[in-house]
């Protein structure tokens, strides 16, 4: 098994090495990591310039850095190494749990391998962490189960400091009051500071709340963010033009119908290379 390992912190964080020295009990282990931090940057994907793809000595794992966020290092890794297995990204250091999993460029990379047609875990560790001793035979519990899981494409684990068991969870879904905080740096221009305060606490069954229980999450997510519910409901209550597109298009578009869309939505990317 062809093992690829991410993350968001940057090649040299702790964390990544702690989560390949495991993996590689379950398989061959290769490195692909952002050269710098790229903590909160989501799926962001770098279309405006050209990649680096540097071999990076590091604790004996074949490893490259890439000058690109965690998705561009998915991306590039898989391409540079054939048929690979799986993608495991992390461990970052800071947990990723509810609201976090929308700009976690750690389980973005996870996300990217799920959107190349692989499957992705992303681990995360409560910050302040620098040695994973302790929790590495956590991570390979977690592996024990989800690596022989085919079915499940993509998957959210978080970590407490003292774990004291596994559990499924789902994502806790809070709202939150945002608060700009002014400031003003050392020449007086006037800078911002955006913070966040939840509104209500976590739900049980949800990541947040194993985290405060000490458990390890293990959270199965989809690509698809589809309500189905609303959008049966929605149908049913406001019809649109269903009925008509249903009578007048077919149920597959035509090759000149999807290139021209493909084209509309690649503009920004640089032109084919034959």
């Amino acid at each position: 098994m062809k093992i690829l390992v991410c993350n968001d912190d940057g090649i040299y964080s702790p964390g990544i090495v702690a989560l390949a020295e495991v993996a590689s009990e379950f398989g061959t282990v290769r490195i692909v990591a952002p050269n710098v931090e790229q903590s909160a940057m989501g799926h962001a994907i770098t279309a405006s310039r050209p990649l680096s793809y540097r071999e990076t000595p590091l604790n004996g794992f074949t490893a490259y850095r890439v000058n690109g966020t965690p998705a561009d290092c998915v991306a590039l890794g898989t391409h540079q190494w054939d048929t690979v297995d799986l993608v495991v990204s992390g461990c970052n250091l800071g947990l990723n749990i509810g609201n976090s999993i929308w700009h976690s460029g750690t389980l973005a990379a996870a996300k990217q391998a799920a959107l190349l047609g692989l499957r992705g875990i992303a681990f995360s560790a409560p910050s302040g962490i620098d040695d994973f001793t302790a929790l590495k035979p956590w991570i390979r519990r977690v592996l024990d189960v989800l690596v022989p899981a085919h079915e499940l494409q993509l998957v959210n684990v978080n970590l407490p400091k003292d774990p004291r068991g596994i559990i499924w969870t789902r994502v806790s879904v809070r709202h939150y009051d945002g608060v700009i905080v002014p400031t003003n740096d050392p020449l007086g221009r006037e800078l911002f500071w955006f913070s966040v305060k939840p509104l209500e606490g976590a739900d049980e069954g949800t990541d947040r709340w194993a985290i405060e229980q000490r458990w390890v999450s293990v959270t199965p997510l989809r690509l698809d963010l589809t309500d189905e519910a609303m959008l049966d409901q929605s149908r049913e209550q406001r019809p649109m033009d269903e009925n008509l597109a249903a009578a007048v298009s077919p149920p597959k578009s035509s090759p000149e119908a999807a290139k021209e869309v493909e084209l509309s939505e690649a503009a920004v990317l640089p032109p084919r290379v034959s």
